[in-house]
């Protein structure tokens, strides 16, 4: 059988470039059709894809006979690979059918079809088929199923089609103006528009212009959102006020910008009311106190605990009310105090009705449902239901629409389903979950995080004001994603259980991105747009749409709510699933390729080693996913980290999230695959480990990513192995395995401090006691001298300061700001790396690159330092510290390249 170029070699810095950046890019990027959580990045599919069909030149030693040989091939296909992953070329003709053609020689002309059975937002599906092959995709979810579906099934059906509206025909249609699905896209704008043209005839009424300041132009400005507190009564007898539940004053903190809302207490009336205010001074201290749902009252300044909140909201008592108001005015965005007018207007909105299905309450998502939020409909208010519903219920009236106008009913069921989209995305900045960003001046979408938590200053935005949540806005969006959506092979989607993949027919190729144990309820969330698709398209896809909400029974997440709480069912029952997921998979899966998984669970948990009870590191999410992997004789033949997140220069905050999805490579295992022994395994790892981390170090591995990493090595080792036998003769478990791999790493990184000097070997042993903190100067001493050192010698570097019997190490704001490295005698590995982060933190890259030149060779082994001082604060729960050693690894390729521009 012939290794694969994915089994062999990547330019993976060059991939992972390009993941990242695909962050930024928002027009026209597939993601903004619909809403999706953890996407995969377009580039690194493309690239697993494409690297999974080509032969390694390795391969073919009768066209590439020697070393050099094949190492000049694979710099070839590392170089079309560069060019494939760029998103200039995602429609790129002539660099696709390059990649295409390379497919067809190492596949006979006959490529396998790509078949991803967790489809989710539909990445590696639509990668498939821009690579010229057949893709399928299938998903549990209908949310899943109905996004793919739009991404590669219903554009290839109208490729090279024109429009059918009827402003599209009376245009002079010019031979090649409606290439790939620019057609449709016309169409979808035009009935956009006139859905937002029929929704502001029945319910404009409700938007009202606002009267403007004479500074501001006068006259009326359009009222781009509305912002309210919810409010909840005082526990105080005597008092029984209206409280209003504000987290925060701050309306803008842009500077020279600054607007506050400023509370007017009424006491004869027992009231607050609140005016906006262009001061710069603060506007007092909110009522929000703390963590939770703690409040103060405005009035008497008791306290309301969460208790006495939460009981308020279940009970139906919660109210709202109105703080200020957003508008154009002649130099922009401007803020007004509320008005009577419009409170009143807003307060007559009267929704005939709305999505009355049950939130599922999974209590890890922070939901809002202790508040009161139980039902879909509690999330908006009453005039954004009645928005929602308009819109909503237009979608079938737009497809009527386009049927008169000559549309045939497949066309017509098209349009439908992207304007369905379209009201889906404006429902994200349409509720009562939005908060208002101070900093940004705008609204924050409702999935500003993977949970429905509870907002308590929300933001209402209006669908006609041509702001965040403008209906119109969505349509625009939406289309510039569909337009180059531009294959004519048909995609097939379904909706499918995974453990029941069918096993008949042609084999396939799978490749896909699995759900991560616990991490996301994809189905408990995706129930905030099904409610609504259902209620605009369910009758286009009535099987896909015939459940109240979407299917969770069979959802393969580990959520021990649906298990009565209980870790060990959801556990087992998350298990087997996959088992038999992976099961089917092994049944359909084409010999002749390797099965890829893409996997982004954080190992995170304590165990301890059975033999001697020492604690060490395991994850649940891992070892259920290998072990169903494993139980289908699958294995691991290589691992490749997928970085996907874009670096920031703040190192100091958020950098302790995991970066990478690792790619797994996988094999049926062979039959014949050989019995050994826990002794024989340790000894496989010891020898093999080593050098498969210090090549993830060299492809510049994040430290926050290592761990995950190395289970791909190490399972390759374990998984080669029919069965692993513990001395007592029982099988080894995938978590002994995985605790015995994190053991190697450990080993591996402590074996690094022998490059270290002594000097730092003496920093490293404190700093994993003290950190920076102060410590005895005797206990300081025992230890300088174990490592042949002394006090006295180790503070004439830049390490420690000794004073009154007490040591510490040198923080790094303490560090001189004119030092060169240059000009020491006595260089240590400790201040190398502490300068380097200090430069990257204060003055960015390009600085940081000019210090890294001046330091010469030792600049690689402070990067080694780095990742042995991660893994420390990672054990110790040192998050902050640990986040500046990870972003000085992170920031490597960066800096070489800003050094070699400056030479």
């Amino acid at each position: 059988m012939k290794k694969k170029l994915i089994e062999v070699a990547l330019p993976l810095e060059a991939i992972n470039k390009e993941s990242a950046r695909e962050k930024s890019i928002r027009h026209g990027h597939p993601s903004t059709l619909h809403l999706w959580w953890a996407r995969r990045p377009l580039a690194a599919c493309r690239a697993v894809l494409f690297a999974s069909l080509v032969d390694d030149p390795s391969s073919l030693p009768e066209q590439f006979p020697t070393e050099a040989d094949q190492d000049r091939e694979r710099q070839r296909l590392f170089r079309l690979i560069e060019k494939l992953v760029l998103w200039e070329n995602s429609n790129n003709s002539a660099v696709l059918d390059e990649a295409h053609a390379e497919i067809l020689k190492s596949t006979t002309g006959n490529p396998p079809p790509i078949y991803d059975p967790f489809c989710g937002g539909g990445s590696i599906p639509l990668e498939a088929q821009r690579l010229g092959l057949e893709a399928y995709g299938s998903d549990l979810n209908p949310v899943a199923v109905l996004i793919t579906k739009a991404l590669i099934e219903i554009p290839p059906r109208f490729v090279g089609q024109p429009p059918v509206n009827p402003a599209a025909k009376q245009k002079m249609s010019g031979k090649g103006m409606w290439t790939g699905s620019r057609g449709l896209a016309d169409d979808v704008r035009y009935y956009g528009q006139w859905m937002g043209e029929q929704a502001w005839e029945r319910i404009g009424q409700l938007y009202p212009k606002a009267e403007l300041p004479k500074e501001h132009g006068g006259g009326e400005g359009t009222v781009i959102a509305w912002l309210w507190t919810r409010t909840a009564k005082c526990p105080n007898p005597a008092c029984g006020a209206q409280m209003p539940l504000v987290r925060s004053f701050a309306l803008s903190v842009k500077p020279g910008k600054k607007v506050s809302v400023i509370p007017k207490i009424d006491h004869a009336a027992n009231t607050v009311r609140f005016e906006v205010s262009l001061s710069s001074d603060e506007p007092g201290v909110p009522p929000k106190s703390g963590r939770g749902a703690k409040f103060r009252c405005l009035l008497c300044q008791q306290v309301a605990p969460e208790q006495h909140i939460k009981a308020e909201g279940a009970a139906g008592r919660m109210g709202q009310q109105l703080m200020a108001m957003v508008a154009e005015g002649r130099n922009g965005r401007i803020y007004l105090s509320p008005s009577q007018e419009q409170l009143s207007i807003a307060q007559a909105a009267q929704p005939a009705s709305g999505p009355e299905e049950e939130l599922a309450n999974d209590p890890r998502n922070l939901w809002c449902i202790p508040y009161g939020l139980r039902r879909f409909r509690d999330l908006f208010t009453p005039r954004q239901l009645v928005a929602m519903t308009t819109f909503s219920n237009l979608v079938n009236e737009a497809r009527q629409q386009a049927m008169a106008d000559g549309s045939t009913s497949e066309r017509a069921d098209a349009i439908a389903m992207y304007l369905a989209f379209a009201v889906d995305k404006a429902s994200d900045r349409n509720t009562s979950l939005c908060a208002w960003e101070p900093n940004m001046d705008r609204m924050r979408g409702t999935f500003g995080r993977q949970a429905l938590p509870m907002v308590w200053d929300y933001g209402e935005t209006n669908p006609f004001a041509g702001a965040s949540g403008d209906f119109l806005g969505c349509v625009k969006s939406l289309c510039e994603a569909l337009e180059p959506l531009n294959s004519p092979l048909l995609g097939i989607v379904r909706q499918l259980d995974a453990t029941s993949l069918p096993i008949d027919g042609p084999r396939m190729v799978f490749s896909t991105d699995p759900p991560y144990y616990d991490n996301i309820g994809y189905a408990d969330l995706s129930d905030f747009f099904y409610v609504w698709l259902r209620q605009s398209i369910g009758n286009i896809f009535p099987d896909i749409c015939s459940t109240l909400l979407v299917p969770k029974k069979q959802e393969l997440v580990a959520t021990p709510y649906r298990f009565d709480g209980s870790k060990e069912r959801a556990q087992e029952f998350f298990q087997d699933g996959f088992a038999k997921a992976f099961a089917r998979m092994r049944q359909a899966q084409h010999p002749d390729y390797p099965l890829t998984i893409f996997y982004a669970f954080k190992q995170s948990e304590s165990d301890r080693n059975k033999d001697d009870d020492t604690p060490s590191q395991a994850s649940t999410g891992w070892e259920t996913m290998l072990e169903g992997l494993i139980r289908a004789e699958f294995h691991v033949t290589g691992t490749w980290p997928m970085r996907s997140e874009l670096q920031t220069r703040n190192i100091s905050r958020g950098t302790n999230a995991l970066a990478s999805s690792i790619v797994l490579v996988c094999h049926p295992r062979s039959a014949t695959a050989p019995i050994t022994t826990r002794k024989d395994l340790l000894a496989s790892l010891k020898k093999e480990l080593p050098h498969a981390l210090r090549n993830l170090q060299k492809g510049n591995i994040a430290p926050v990513d290592l761990a995950q990493a190395a289970i791909g090595p190490g399972m390759a080792v374990f998984s080669r192995y029919n069965k692993v036998l513990e001395t007592d003769g029982s099988p080894m478990r995938v978590r002994t395995a995985l605790a015995l791999i994190n053991q190697g790493l450990d080993e591996v990184l402590s074996e690094l401090e022998s490059e270290f000097d002594a000097d730092t070997r003496w920093a490293l042993a404190w700093f994993e006691q003290h950190q920076f903190q102060e410590g005895a100067y005797g206990e300081a001493e025992v230890l300088a001298t174990a490592k042949a050192l002394s006090i006295s010698h180790l503070a004439e570097t830049d390490i420690l300061h000794s004073r009154a019997g007490k040591v510490r190490l040198l923080r790094r704001e303490e560090l001189s700001d004119d030092w060169d490295p240059s000009a020491i005698d006595r260089l240590t590995v400790w201040e190398v790396t502490q300068h380097l982060i200090r430069s990257l933190d204060q003055m960015g890259e390009k600085e940081t690159a000019n210090l890294k030149a001046k330091i010469g060779g030792m600049a690689e082994i402070a990067r080694d330092l780095a990742y042995r001082l991660y893994t420390l604060c990672e054990r110790k729960g040192w998050a902050e510290e640990a986040g500046f050693y990870n972003s000085l690894v992170v920031a490597w390729p960066s800096m070489a390249s800003e050094a070699f521009e400056l030479k």
